[in-house]
């Protein structure tokens, strides 16, 4: 794998071919952007053995000299948080579709910057004799777990040739392959590491099922509250949400949320807290890039709404960690007599992808709610009654959910037939953000109730 060149596995290394071709490409962003598709340029170089056995295992190396995008003026692309993957074309003497796949590397790409991607290798048994010939295909780019796929718009010129010659030589193989194969072969990989997790299994059976405590179990009466008794906290029940986030945000989410109050004069210090780690990160996120917010809805003898904020996150995020919402905070002031309800309502998102980059935000619609804790209240003196407030009791107008920074989609800009911007890249404004900690479309992790 040396400088990117060709390697033959069991045997000795041969001279590698490098060449380049290039070919247009039409690219389809995700779905969810609403784009059409756009037509770009790719650049490749090929590099692969130039001469090899029938039985041999070759590695070619695909390298990106120019992707068809370029990174749009809306937001800093994080390092290492751009994947490609593709496949390339074997004809001649063997025909195959070699599976070809890059690491998630890539240096920070600035707003309007190249698109930088990381070198692609695949593998392929040679089964013939003959000029095996190897062309570029389709390839797919992955940021954020969103997919651009693009695929040639005309016949794409090979751009390495392969002589592949029968076995027959065979002695110089079998010297070779018995040191090279038994190596790879190794049990190493075996790892009875893997098997070893009995450990695990031995310790789950534990008492730990026995945590009877759940069983104390007056939890549901945390939605109601107590009168003017002399109580000053009071716990709401966890509630079902649902929500439907407008583009760049999925079709729906599926969370719950669970609204604490504690009595503070005449009005009360709300605490919401939402399901925990739902999902995990696609790509590293910086701390302080995620920042939530909700609408919290009044009904019963009140009525209005509120709006609660939580902390953004605090520690860096590497791919792969299990995402949090933090807690989010506000004040009810009462502005009605009687009995009060309080449910978790739109959810908001602002992402900050990096230092000077502008913060995306993402509104999400909540389509499935339910009263998470009533209160007895009286009246105050600038209450919520008929009004939306900040949540610190001043007044502030109508919910802020409607305003969708829906600026384009984030999506990689392509430089090809004054097209304009190829949203090619489903980046953050391209995904998903749910509640309870998850942000863009990750792959569930584990869900806590």
């Amino acid at each position: 794998m040396l400088g990117g060149a060709g390697i033959l596995l069991g045997v000795a290394a041969v001279p590698a071919q490098a060449a380049e071709v290039s070919y247009k490409t039409e690219c389809i962003p995700p779905a969810a952007s609403g784009l059409g598709p756009v037509e770009g340029t790719t650049k490749v170089e090929i590099t692969a053995p130039a001469t090899a056995k029938v039985g041999d295992e070759i590695e070619v190396v695909w390298k990106f000299v120019q992707a068809a995008s370029k990174n749009p003026d809306l937001i800093v692309l994080p390092k290492d948080s751009v994947k490609p993957t593709g496949t390339l074309k074997a004809s001649g003497a063997q025909t195959a579709d070699i599976a070809m796949e890059g690491p998630q590397e890539n240096p920070e790409i600035p707003k309007g910057g190249d698109m930088v991607l990381s070198d692609m290798t695949g593998k392929v048994k040679l089964t013939k004799a003959g000029d095996v010939t190897l062309a570029p295909d389709a390839y797919t780019i992955t940021a954020y777990s969103t997919d651009t796929k693009c695929t040639p718009q005309e016949a794409v010129p090979a751009a390495a040739t392969i002589k592949v010659t029968a076995a027959e030589g065979g002695s110089t193989t079998s010297g070779g392959s018995t040191s090279g194969g038994m190596t790879t072969g190794g049990t190493t990989t075996g790892g009875t590491t893997t098997s070893g997790g009995t450990a695990t299994g031995g310790d789950t059976g534990g008492t730990t099922s026995g945590g009877s405590t759940t069983g104390g179990g007056t939890t549901s009466g945390g939605s109601t509250s107590g009168g003017d008794d002399g109580q000053t906290d009071f716990a709401g029940k966890t509630v079902t949400t649902s929500f439907a986030c407008t583009s760049p945000g999925p079709a729906k989410i599926d969370s719950s949320a669970t609204i604490d109050a504690k009595k503070n004069g005449g009005s009360y210090d709300l605490t919401v807290k939402t399901a925990k780690g739902v999902m995990d990160s696609p790509a590293p996120l910086p701390a302080g890039a995620l920042k939530p917010s909700m609408v919290i809805t009044v009904g019963g003898d009140d009525s209005g709404s509120l709006k609660v904020e939580g902390p953004a996150n605090k520690d860096a995020l590497n791919t792969g960690d299990p995402v949090s919402l933090g807690d989010m905070t506000g004040t009810y002031k009462p502005g009605a007599d009687g009995k009060a309800t309080l449910s978790p309502g739109d959810l908001t998102i602002v992402v900050t992808l990096s230092a000077g980059s502008d913060p995306i935000t993402i509104p999400c619609k909540a389509t499935k709610t339910a009263v998470s804790l009533e209160l007895d209240v009286q009246k105050q003196a600038g209450g919520v009654s008929g009004a939306t407030t900040s949540g610190s009791g001043s007044s502030s107008g109508s919910s802020s959910s409607s305003s969708s920074s829906s600026s384009g989609g984030g999506l990689a800009a392509t430089g090809a037939n004054d097209h304009g911007e190829l949203r090619a890249l489903g980046l953050v404004a391209g995904t998903v953000i749910l509640l309870g900690g998850a942000i863009f479309t990750f792959m569930p992790h584990r869900r806590t109730r």
